[in-house]
């Protein structure tokens, strides 16, 4: 089969742990002996998060004040070679020597008039205590939402359009490669009209895209059997964090779809899901890391079927 796993942020770096690299790289080591075995049986295409990375890089070039501060577009490139770096090395320590891996930036298309700029929902960077991030807004313009009893910086999360490179990704799939690509939800970029020779320039974009909603236009770009969505919890729960919470292990997105999830947390995930079934795919599942080989078998975690 071929298989797209969505590693989510908890898998580099857990809630409330130091953004430093000896902890990322602990994380991805355990991420990629779940993977290793999925990656033995299947097509194997991962893609990650990179909330934490990415808000780390911009704090810290906001804090060389000699010159201006790389746009979001850049330091996401940044984290898609740096998590891919590690995962590529990780995974390939847990597989044969001889099997191929690859980390491929990844370029999406979004749309300069989406609304979703007027609007910035995604959170990335560490928490902060609120007198800190005020400040933080006052001096450098950043938003922030609440996340639990802290704050987290938010910033535009435009709706992925169109991948390019995925016809590099068909290849190396073909040639029994395990790619890692669309990191992060990939760079977002998009088209503005000048004078060249082709009548429109791509440009890079101020934004971070939903890894989730990125990782299921992939899936669907290359034709992929099943999507899996690695979070933090074994499956999708009804009334989660109450006496009455529920585990949901099969479903349609239509019956999915009737039901609320976080949008920070579980939504997109959620929403992601539906998106790949709804499009011709096989089968998505979400689940936790430990259980994802038998998630990709439909034997564990929720599975969203047509």
């Amino acid at each position: 089969m071929r298989v797209v796993v969505a590693l989510g942020g908890n898998a580099l770096l857990r809630r409330g742990q130091e953004l430093s690299a000896g902890n990322q790289r602990e994380n991805a080591r355990a991420a990629c002996r779940h993977l290793a075995p999925v990656a033995a049986e299947h097509e194997l295409v991962i893609s990650h998060g990179n909330g934490p990375q990415v808000g780390l890089l911009a704090l810290q070039g906001a804090a060389y004040t000699a010159v201006e501060g790389y746009p979001l577009d850049v330091l996401g490139a940044q984290t898609e070679g740096m998590i891919g770096y590690v995962l590529q090395q990780e995974l390939g320590n847990e597989l044969p020597f001889e099997k191929r891996i690859a980390t491929l930036l990844t370029q999406i298309e979004v749309d300069g008039a989406d609304p979703a700029f007027g609007e910035p929902t995604k959170p990335i960077g560490p928490l902060y205590g609120d007198d800190e991030a005020a400040a933080l807004a006052s001096e450098k313009g950043w938003d922030f939402k609440r996340d639990g009893t802290s704050m987290r910086r938010v910033v535009a999360s435009p709706e992925p359009k169109r991948i390019f490179g995925v016809e590099p990704i068909e290849w190396m799939l073909r040639n029994d490669c395990v790619v890692i690509c669309a990191g992060g939800g990939g760079i977002p970029v998009m088209y503005a009209e000048e004078p060249v020779p082709a009548g429109r320039r791509l440009v890079g974009v101020e934004a971070v895209i939903d890894k989730d909603l990125a990782s299921a236009l992939l899936a669907t770009d290359l034709g992929a059997d099943v999507l899996a969505i690695v979070t933090d919890v074994d499956a999708v729960y009804t009334d989660w964090g109450t006496p009455d919470q529920q585990a949901i292990r099969r479903a349609s997105p239509d019956a999915l779809m009737t039901t609320e999830f976080a949008a920070g947390s579980m939504g997109p995930k959620v929403e992601a899901a539906c998106r790949f079934v709804e499009a011709g795919g096989e089968r998505a599942v979400i689940t936790s890391l430990d259980r994802i080989a038998d998630a990709v078998a439909g034997r564990a975690g929720t599975v969203v079927e047509a």
